[in-house]
């Protein structure tokens, strides 16, 4: 998994953070001071860019991961799960520092929802002079979140320069950089409560008018993101008023993970050519399927299903 002399071109090359998920399935989460029965467990590969490669590949795109792992068990599940999943390590940097985020989720299998308790102790993100430029510019779709903020920055200055589009899953703006890396990213999705948080926006906000705020522009896309209210979307050429994308009806049994999967079918679908409704019916369809099944990775679709949920042809 060292440095190759020449890079592949790579549909989507992600840069983020991995993460190592211990998953806790309980009847109810307990209140303070109270017990609950553990009914399972399960470890899965988890953290924002990990699990959207791993649905952009899924769904068909050939991805790569270019962060920085090290030697403990840890990054040795992420790049055993990353391997299986059939996401190139060419360029993955190996160093004794570096490990994965370690998260405990509790799913409360009566509500259907999830807390996570996060370790970030070790976790640096992105390297701010890895990977080489050569291997940015061989991307189709650089993916970036806000692990390593500068070096996030480098890249995606890189890419742009390149005439490359930058998606990226955002949910921390702690750093001091933080909005020269927003600047740098042209297809923006954010979930609505983050997007109102940094806005500084108090109360309940219409959607559609935090994602024109969001708008410049330098942008391709803006997407806001409300869980089971659906989306809310503006695009170049002609961004004119938001769009809405109703969320899909499913029976949902876990839904960690669903908006990294967004973000992961939204790449790949980029990276496939399609336009903005195309790229975000289908990215709402795959977090949909996904919320059907346990854990953050394990119940990523295919295209093939995502195709017979929609019957659109989507294969």
């Amino acid at each position: 998994m060292g440095m190759s002399d020449d890079a592949s071109s790579y549909d989507v090359l992600g840069l983020g953070f991995t993460a190592v998920d211990d998953l806790i399935y309980v009847a109810a989460y307990p209140p303070p001071d109270a017990k609950a029965e553990v009914r399972r467990r399960d470890r899965q590969c988890g953290g924002l860019t990990a699990t959207a490669l791993v649905a952009a590949s899924r769904l068909g795109a050939h991805c790569a991961y270019a962060g920085a792992l090290g030697d403990d068990e840890l990054s040795r599940f992420v790049v055993g799960r990353l391997t299986e999943e059939r996401i190139d390590l060419a360029f993955l940097r190996r160093r004794t520092d570096a490990r994965p985020v370690h998260s405990i989720i509790v799913v409360d299998e009566g509500r259907q929802t999830r807390n996570i308790f996060f370790d970030l102790q070790g976790v640096d993100g992105a390297d701010i002079d890895w990977p080489p430029p050569a291997v940015i510019r061989s991307a189709r779709v650089l993916f970036v979140d806000n692990c390593g903020v500068e070096g996030m920055i480098r890249a995606a200055r890189i890419a742009r320069e390149a005439g490359i589009p930058v998606v990226a899953d955002l949910e921390r703006d702690e750093s001091p950089h933080f909005a020269e890396l927003l600047g740098l990213v042209d297809h923006l999705i954010l979930s609505y409560d983050f997007a109102q948080s940094y806005l500084g926006i108090t109360g309940e906000a219409d959607p559609a008018a935090i994602a024109e705020r969001l708008w410049t522009n330098g942008r391709s896309a803006v997407v806001i993101t409300r869980g089971i209210q659906g989306c809310w979307y503006l695009a170049d050429p002609d961004p004119g008023s938001p769009r809405h994308q109703p969320a899909y009806q499913v029976k949902a049994v876990d839904t960690t993970g669903c908006g990294d999967v967004f973000h992961g079918a939204y790449a790949f679908a980029l990276a496939r050519g399609l336009g903005i409704a195309e790229r975000v019916r289908l990215a709402a369809a795959a977090a949909a399927l996904k919320a059907t099944r346990r854990g953050g990775q394990a119940g990523i679709p295919t295209l093939a299903a995502v195709d017979e949920f929609l019957g659109e042809g989507w294969a």
